[in-house]
């Protein structure tokens, strides 16, 4: 005779976590994105802001600065809001820029990001940067005014 033993399942725990929030800084200031030619020196006019990047890769170099002086010869998109992500983040925090973007791509807001060693900054168009917050905010992030430093 086999004996037979039941072997029942336990109920897989189907909670989510709770999707991580981040308080967001807005800066006032009107940004430019200007792409340069690769190994091209830093002009002039690329005048510093809130934020100011290079990025310069084999195949180009690209600039977010003050689009105040951007010359309109220049290949440039603007302008340009700049949110930023308060507080220091560890570089091996997961999952930041999905928790703040998700919300942007649902509404359709599209973006350009940086990072620094400390924090991740988004950009998005100037007419959308209210539309922006509001999406934040539903999804539970807080959104202020930057505090000038």
């Amino acid at each position: 005779m086999t004996e037979h033993t039941e072997h029942t399942e336990q109920p897989e725990n189907t909670e989510q976590p709770e999707p991580q929030t981040y308080s967001l800084s807005r800066y006032p200031e009107t940004l430019a994105v200007v792409r340069l030619a690769a190994g091209a020196e830093i002009p002039l006019w690329a005048e510093s802001s809130s934020v100011f990047s290079i990025t310069a890769t084999a195949n180009e170099t690209s600039l977010v600065c003050a689009g105040r002086s951007v010359p309109k010869k220049a290949r440039h998109h603007k302008p340009f809001t700049a949110f930023c992500v308060d507080g220091a983040l560890e570089l091996t925090a997961v999952g930041v820029l999905v928790a703040l973007l998700t919300p942007l791509a649902q509404a359709e807001i599209p973006v350009f990001t940086l990072s620094t060693f400390d924090t991740d900054w988004i950009l998005v168009p100037t007419g959308m940067a209210d539309k922006a917050e509001e999406a934040w905010r539903r999804s539970g992030h807080t959104v202020a005014p930057a505090v000038p430093a």
